[in-house]
């Protein structure tokens, strides 16, 4: 089977890619390798996938109509695509909001309208986040709260991917599915996350920012997880119940938050140094805490995530210092 990865040079992505071609799908990986962090780190993630015959790499940008097009109509069939491109961030949003309308807007608008115009297309898988959540207080946060309060843009364009999904499931009868993810991490993971920041930050003897003082606490997801979680939704294609269009909602977290100081305290354990800590106030259109209630996905698509920080972060560690030659 054929499938089409959006984002396939990013972290979950790229990581993705390696586990389609393991199990003997032929995957076309698209990724514009943009200068939001460090292309060279994109190129090095591309590297572990150029070698498969099963693997085709196009450069191109979802938000470029004729190219996303090009590469559906000589590149089929394509059966099944995960879009995971966007404009990643919730601070940057802050700083440039149009990157947001361009990437994860119009090039949501893009991948819908090629996968609804091609015959025997079976499956849309694409990605949301937990920022949709807003300032929810409730927790866990549930597929089934209210999500119509964003306190970010990042934010709301992936409401605004999840709604524009629905609409075309509705109209078209298109299977998709949405996962909200919550804050992954792991080996090959971003630069402008919380692991690879405070690493680099911590072996360089330069201060790590704590928001709200460190009192905040993550769903931190370790990437083997979330992998099997996509793959299961992938593979779990949903069909119209009544009135309700083929279009399903799913969190995929671990479940279990954990203190952003006990992620430092076990970074500088595994490190084997400490950290300069600079504490400082809640920082615009960030959130206090995320904690993921996955009991739809567990029942719909067995997602059952096993591995702690104290088991994630020393292989991303050991990643870190790999990559950086440290």
């Amino acid at each position: 089977m054929t499938i089409l990865v959006t984002g396939a040079a990013g972290f979950i992505g790229s990581h993705l890619c390696v586990q389609l071609l393991g199990r003997g799908d032929s995957v076309i990986g698209v990724d514009n390798l943009n200068n939001y962090y460090d292309v060279s780190l994109k190129r090095a993630r591309l590297s572990l996938l150029e070698g498969n015959e099963n693997f085709r790499f196009f450069h191109a940008d979802v938000s470029n109509e004729s190219d996303i097009s090009g590469i559906f109509n000589n590149n089929g069939p394509i059966r099944r695509v995960v879009h995971l491109a966007a404009q990643a961030g919730v601070r940057y949003s802050i700083e440039n909001p149009m990157a947001y309308v361009q990437s994860n807007l119009v090039g949501q608008m893009i991948i819908l309208e090629q996968c609804r115009r091609h015959q025997g297309f079976e499956h849309l898988v694409y990605a949301s986040s937990s920022s949709v959540y807003g300032g929810n207080t409730k927790l866990p946060l549930a597929i089934s709260d209210r999500v119509d309060r964003p306190i970010s843009l990042y934010a709301a364009t992936k409401r605004s991917n999840e709604l524009m999904c629905y609409c075309y499931s509705h109209l078209y009868g298109l299977p998709a599915t949405g996962l909200r993810f919550f804050t992954v991490y792991g080996p090959w993971g971003r630069p402008d996350m919380a692991a690879y920041l405070f690493t680099e930050a911590i072996l360089g003897g330069q201060p790590i920012k704590l928001f709200n003082h460190g009192n905040m606490k993550r769903d931190f997801t370790y990437i083997d997880d979330i992998i099997a979680g996509v793959i299961s939704a992938l593979d779990h294609i949903p069909a119209a119940v009544g009135d309700v269009p083929p279009h399903r909602l799913y969190n995929l977290g671990n479940n279990h938050p954990e203190s952003l100081l006990k992620f430092v305290d076990i970074l500088e354990r595994e490190l084997g140094c400490k950290s300069i800590r600079e504490m400082l106030p809640m920082q615009l259109g960030d959130v206090t805490e995320t904690y993921a209630d996955i009991k739809a996905a567990q029942l719909d698509l067995g997602f059952a995530p096993i591995t702690t920080i104290e088991q994630g972060l020393p292989q991303f560690v050991a990643w870190f210092r790999s990559y950086h030659g440290v």
